[in-house]
């Protein structure tokens, strides 16, 4: 998760909130907690078109599919569907 702030912050995208929730509840638990529901991060990457930074589509990448349930699996496939971006599903679900 601090994977995804970094690569945010090379296109200038500072995501002080998401930073300090990584720093108290560690990486799992702050994904988790933004699954929970959607997040002003998710609507400010969908503006920039960088959903592929989301932890939305962190959560469907097969490296980190142990790490959560088949529900937030479905959560993140289709939070990227109602952005219309659903080639990102299918993306992150191959990358490795």
């Amino acid at each position: 998760m601090y994977q995804l702030y970094r690569e945010a912050a090379k296109v200038n995208y500072f995501a002080g909130y998401f930073l300090g929730m990584l720093q108290q509840r560690g990486g799992l638990a702050s994904a988790q907690h933004c699954l929970g529901s959607q997040t002003d991060g998710f609507t400010t990457l969908w503006e920039m078109g960088r959903l592929d930074l989301s932890v939305e589509y962190a959560v469907l990448e097969p490296a980190w599919q142990d790490l959560f349930t088949d529900w937030e699996r479905d959560v993140a496939r289709q939070r990227l569907r109602d952005a219309r971006v659903p080639e990102l599903i299918e993306r992150a679900e191959a990358s490795s």
